[in-house]
């Protein structure tokens, strides 16, 4: 199943799927390393990046 017709599926029955989207992107930028999940996820560097530092968190660990 692809991703976008399951998160039309689940917003279909009510459930926000942005917010949860953001908070699990945020919460992984925490924990790992911003390259790393740039890289895993198939997001660019720089949006990792930024997303690390509107969660609170830095780069170097």
């Amino acid at each position: 199943m692809h991703p976008d017709v399951l998160a039309a599926l689940i917003n279909d029955i009510g459930i926000p799927t942005t917010a949860g989207r953001t908070a699990a992107i945020r919460q992984h930028v925490l924990e790992m390393l911003a390259p790393a999940v740039a890289e895993a996820l198939g997001y660019h560097r720089v949006t990792t990046a930024k997303l690390t530092s509107e969660a609170g968190g830095t780069w170097s660990r």
